[in-house]
C-alpha cells in the first residue's frame, strides 16, 4: 500500500438533506466523494471480505451478510414480539439509535476487532491505510476547501465501510451474550415445533438495534452500562432522544424503567426498518403503506 500516492485517497465531502424542508445541520447527511482508482481498490478489498462475513458475524446481524435480507429480520422481531404477548408475561423492548454510526467509530477499536477475528497483518494494513490516509476537502458551492484530515470515521460511500461497520457491531452483541451468560441479561422465548422453541436476545440491522429484556429496573441498568462501556471502546454513542423502551403485553412502572435507561417510551404498533413492529395480525390498515 505504501507504493498508492495517498492523493488517490482525496474525499470529498458533501451534505445531502434527508428530507425536503431540511434546515438545521441534523438534517443533512454526509456524503463522501471518492476517486474511481480509489473504488476500483476498494470493490476488490469488498468482494474478498464480503465472502466471509457470513463466517465471522453472529446471525443476529442481518446486514451486508450473504443470504440473510431485510424482511427476515423483520419477520423475526414480529415473531419474538408476537410469543411474547401470547406468553401474557411482560417484556421490554428497547429499540436503539446509533448517532451518526459512520462518523464515530475509532480506527484502533476497529484494527484491535479485525485482529483478534483473525484477519492477517497484511490485510489488516490495507484496510488501515483505506481509512486512515483519507484527505478530506468539504465542497463550497462547488468550490473545494483546503484539505484535513481526521482520527476517526468511516465515509459514507466507501465500498468497505457497511462492512467494516458491521464488524465493529458484534462487539456489541459480544457483549450482550457475555451479560446473558452472567444471568445480568435475559433472552425471549420464541414459539416453535418443539416444546422449547429458540431464545433470542437482539436483533441487528447494521446500527438499528432490538434488545428484547425482562421487565427489570437491574436489567435496564445493565444496558446502560453496557452501552457506555460500547462507547468507550468503540466511540459509537448510542442517540437515547431517537431510542424507545416499548412495552410488551402489561408492563407496571415503564416510565421508570425509561428513566433509567434514559430514553423515551414507545408502544405497539411500531415501525422498525420502515416496517410495522407488533401490529395485530387481523390488522391490514398498518401495511397499507408497505410496497413490494
Amino acid at each position: 500500500m505504501s507504493r498508492f500516492v495517498k492523493s488517490l485517497n482525496a474525499t470529498f465531502l458533501v451534505l445531502v438533506p434527508k428530507k425536503g424542508d431540511a434546515e438545521d445541520l441534523k438534517d443533512f447527511r454526509l456524503i463522501s466523494l471518492v476517486s474511481s482508482l480509489y473504488k476500483l481498490l476498494a470493490k476488490v478489498l469488498a468482494n474478498k471480505i464480503k465472502k466471509v462475513m457470513g463466517k465471522v458475524i453472529s446471525e443476529s446481524q442481518n446486514a451486508f451478510v450473504e443470504s440473510r435480507q431485510i424482511l427476515d429480520i423483520v419477520l423475526i422481531a414480529n415473531e419474538v414480539v408476537d410469543s411474547r404477548l401470547k406468553s401474557n408475561v411482560g417484556g421490554v423492548l428497547c429499540k436503539l439509535d446509533t448517532e451518526k454510526a459512520y462518523d464515530h467509530i475509532g480506527w484502533s477499536f476497529l484494527m484491535a476487532v479485525l485482529k483478534k477475528m483473525g484477519f492477517g497483518e497484511r490485510w489488516i494494513k490495507w484496510i488501515e491505510w483505506c481509512i486512515s490516509t483519507v484527505k478530506f476537502y468539504v465542497l463550497i458551492n462547488g468550490s473545494p476547501s483546503s484539505f484535513f484530515q481526521s482520527s476517526r470515521r468511516l465515509r459514507q460511500g466507501d465500498l468497505l465501510s457497511p462492512y467494516l461497520f458491521v464488524i465493529a457491531m458484534k462487539v456489541f452483541s459480544c457483549l450482550l451474550r457475555r451479560a446473558i451468560s452472567g444471568s445480568f441479561l435475559s433472552r425471549w422465548r420464541v414459539r416453535g415445533r418443539s416444546d422449547e422453541g429458540i431464545l433470542i436476545s437482539h436483533l441487528l440491522f447494521t446500527d438499528d438495534t432490538l434488545v428484547f429484556c425482562e421487565e427489570s429496573l437491574d436489567q435496564m441498568t445493565y444496558v446502560s452500562w453496557l452501552l457506555m462501556w460500547f462507547e468507550a471502546c468503540s466511540g459509537l454513542r448510542i442517540n437515547l432522544e431517537k431510542s424507545e423502551l416499548i412495552p410488551v403485553g402489561r408492563v407496571h412502572d415503564i416510565e421508570d424503567l425509561a428513566l433509567e435507561l434514559g430514553c423515551k417510551v414507545g408502544g405497539l404498533p411500531s415501525c422498525y426498518l420502515g416496517l410495522p413492529l407488533g401490529p395485530p395480525f387481523k390488522s391490514v390498515a398498518v401495511w397499507d403503506g408497505v410496497e413490494e
